[in-house]
């Protein structure tokens, strides 16, 4: 049986500075559980947050018992009333799962609605103010289909339910950023997916989001081209000249600190060396290849343009190592720390 929680009017203690931060738990038969217990055994996450696991009751404490059997689980029926210490994790139940559903292996509609409920609570605690951004653990596109959700996916729900129109995915490290302009369509439908105004939109979200999350006051912004050298002058496509760099001007106008359409075999080598703050790419796999060439393990997707905070590891489910004790937190971890920053940082007020 799902539910939601309802939750409480009482106000988050302001004595501690620490901000509440959610986590979803994603998807049961992932390694979304595991790798919330690991991280939450870092010891920099506590000094730094108060930790929310929002998930199902019994996946929670299958996982304590099977990779922390010295956490205590902590259940809550509002973000106020968790402990948020070490060693007791303190756990807004959404779902009541089947005990033995991680047992049979197969995702369920049951299980695809639980994941949506999930995020779905987190949103509206972040858009109430009971925590200070949210952070998602992977889900499967297969379960919000069993569930028959009209979405792909975190991004496109999230910005449903905050009524966002125009949004981006980020993909963050230390090193390098890359926010794409399309981002899960076909390769072959990536040219007529291309228009000025999308560019354009995302160079100006690109250079919001940096300067009020991030505290980067001047944004240095790069676009890559679309095809072999940007086109070179035409030879090897048109989309550089009709569509990339009328967008760029018209961004230039607008008072961007961007430049492009550069070559895109080059233009990430330029980022990483702290020529530009982040490259805005034409594709998913334009950004994601050098990204995950440089922050496989630490990478954070962000989520740009919505009224709360959303960040997420930069990585799936991986069912072929799920509940095996293997699943690597870092980008949990990461996407925590990540968060936290921007929650510190914040200056567009929920816009």
């Amino acid at each position: 049986m799902l539910y939601m929680t309802s939750f409480s009017d009482t106000n988050i203690p302001h004595a501690d500075p620490r901000p509440v931060i959610g986590i979803t738990m994603g998807d049961p038969l992932g390694i979304g559980p595991e790798i919330l217990i690991k991280a939450l055994q870092h010891p920099d996450v506590y000094d730094i947050c108060r930790p929310l696991v929002i998930g199902d009751r019994y996946v929670m404490e299958r996982a304590v018992s099977q990779f922390s059997p010295f956490t205590s689980l902590h259940q809550v029926t509002a973000a106020a009333f968790g402990r948020y210490e070490p060693g007791c994790l303190d756990l807004l139940a959404v779902s009541d799962l089947p005990p033995d559903m991680t047992d049979q292996g197969t995702m369920t509609p049951d299980m695809g609605r639980a994941m949506a409920n999930y995020i779905t609570t987190g949103v509206a605690l972040a858009v109430n103010r009971e925590i200070a951004a949210l952070v998602t653990c992977p889900i499967t596109k297969t379960g919000l289909v069993l569930a028959r959700s009209p979405f792909h996916g975190h991004t496109e729900l999230i910005a449903s339910r905050t009524s966002t129109r125009k949004f981006a995915m980020m993909l963050a490290g230390n090193r390098l950023k890359v926010v794409l302009v399309t981002i899960h369509i076909p390769l072959a439908k990536v040219c007529t997916g291309l228009t000025q105004d999308k560019i354009v939109d995302t160079i100006l979200l690109t250079k919001n989001a940096l300067q009020s999350r991030f505290d980067i006051l001047h944004p240095r912004l790069a676009v890559a081209g679309l095809n072999p050298h940007a086109g070179e002058d035409g030879l090897f496509g048109m989309e550089e000249k009709q569509i990339i760099a009328p967008a760029v001007h018209a961004a230039q106008k607008k008072q961007v600190d961007v430049q492009g359409p550069l070559p895109p075999d080059t233009v990430f080598c330029h980022a990483m060396n702290n020529r530009y703050d982040a490259v805005v790419c034409m594709y998913h796999d334009q950004g994601l290849i050098p990204f995950k060439l440089v922050h496989f393990a630490d990478g954070v997707n962000i989520t740009l343009g919505l009224p709360i905070i959303r960040t997420s590891v930069d990585h799936g489910t991986a069912y072929d190592i799920a509940w095996q004790g293997k699943a690597d937190p870092s980008s949990l971890v990461q996407a925590i720390k990540t968060a936290v920053f921007q929650a510190q940082n914040r200056t567009d007020h929920g816009r």
